[in-house]
């Protein structure tokens, strides 16, 4: 069921900060999201060895970084003396990978977080979004269990599981409540998009991969998203607000 092109508010949303000419998960790539405008961006936090929160997509750090091992496997020290910058050219090297606090503080004031997460220790992770005043401009993406247990220790964080199926998804909003429904490709189906809205709750679709296009963005806006996740964070707040859709 489309919902058409009414005029309303779409947020952006930068996938890993904007990691096409900048480290994906880096203060730069946070940086360069902020400045084109986006309303979220979208980071991935883990758990040093020694219980420290870091930006990390992977559960290793071999693809980003001049290192190797898990990030469960490594203390927080090990990790910090890693260039993540160095496999984007010279221009990044001696980037070093952020922490949670370090990223929210660039946030802060500016735009909202998506945080993916990953593995990471819940209560750690409330506290350090309490502690920067980012809880009321956070949305959650992760499992069933694991959003339960964040919602517990902090009912007034938006948490956003992925929609799944027509099934899982109504089984999931009469459970959690989620003001926020997760979308990808796969389940961005006009049917369960309905679900989501008539329980009032957003609607944030990857439009990644081959669906990262003005055409993959229109598409959505036209079918109900009210927030789209990209890899061109700027190109997309320009088509927004060209359309009077920011």
């Amino acid at each position: 069921m489309a919902t058409g092109f009414a005029a309303r508010r779409v947020a952006v949303i930068a996938h890993r900060g904007e990691h096409l000419q900048h480290p994906e998960n880096s203060l730069p790539g946070i940086a360069a999201a902020i400045e084109a405008g986006v309303d979220y961006v979208e980071l991935d936090v883990r758990t040093t060895r020694d219980g420290h929160l870091v930006l990390m997509h992977d559960a290793t750090v071999d693809s980003r970084t001049n290192g190797r091992g898990a990030v469960k496997d490594l203390s927080f020290a090990e990790i910090r003396a890693l260039d993540c910058g160095i496999k984007m050219g010279e221009k990044f090297a001696g980037t070093r990978v952020p922490t949670f606090e370090e990223a929210l503080r660039l946030l802060q004031g500016h735009c909202g977080l998506y945080l993916d997460w990953k593995s990471a220790d819940a209560g750690a992770l409330v506290e350090a979004l309490r502690q920067h005043e980012m809880v009321s401009r956070t949305v959650v993406y992760g499992g069933f269990e694991g959003l339960t247990e964040i919602r517990k220790l902090e009912p007034k964080l938006r948490v956003m599981p992925e929609a799944v199926s027509l099934v899982v998804l109504r089984r999931t909003l009469l459970s959690l409540r989620p003001s926020v429904v997760a979308f990808d490709r796969r389940d961005f189906v006009d049917e369960i998009i309905a679900a989501a809205l008539e329980a009032k709750a957003g609607v944030f679709v990857d439009r990644l991969g081959p669906d990262d296009t003005e055409a993959g963005w229109l598409d959505a806006v036209a079918r109900g998203a009210t927030g789209i996740q990209t890899d061109h964070p700027a190109e997309l707040v320009r088509l927004l607000r060209s359309r009077g859709w920011r």
